[in-house]
């Protein structure tokens, strides 16, 4: 799979949505299934996942959710995610064996220390502008 451009994510951030959003795609497809694409609740939670990857405070660094000491998602996203990474991370291996792997490889380090300092993707960005 081709990582597309984005606007606001880049580096190991984008690969993690890559992955986020080919489980979502998985997900949606099965459960929601007569939508071309993703539905509005899936659309929805990519956005999220997006948004929160960009204001992770380990920025680059960002560990696995699983791994990670910061549970940043709202109880009724952090559900959702769930029930997608449950169901599609199995199926990863057949549709997305790449990006599968890289995230089970990630998965093993260990979760770094909370930086002392804002270092997230969102912060590095508005300090570029300025």
């Amino acid at each position: 799979m081709r990582e597309p451009q984005d606007e606001i994510l880049s580096g190991e951030l984008l690969k993690e949505h890559n992955t986020v959003h080919a489980m979502i795609t998985i997900y949606c497809a099965k459960h929601h299934h007569g939508q071309q694409g993703l539905c509005a609740q899936c659309t929805s939670l990519s956005n999220y996942a997006k948004t929160k990857l960009d204001r992770c405070v380990f920025g680059q660094g960002k560990p696995t959710c699983n791994q990670c000491p910061v549970h940043c998602y709202r109880p009724e996203f952090k559900q959702q995610m769930r029930a997608v990474m449950r169901f599609s991370g199995p199926r990863m291996l057949l549709t997305h064996p790449l990006l599968a792997i890289r995230h089970l490889m990630h998965e093993r380090k260990p979760a770094p220390e909370l930086p002392k300092h804002n270092v997230s993707n969102r912060h590095l960005r508005k300090q570029a502008k300025q």
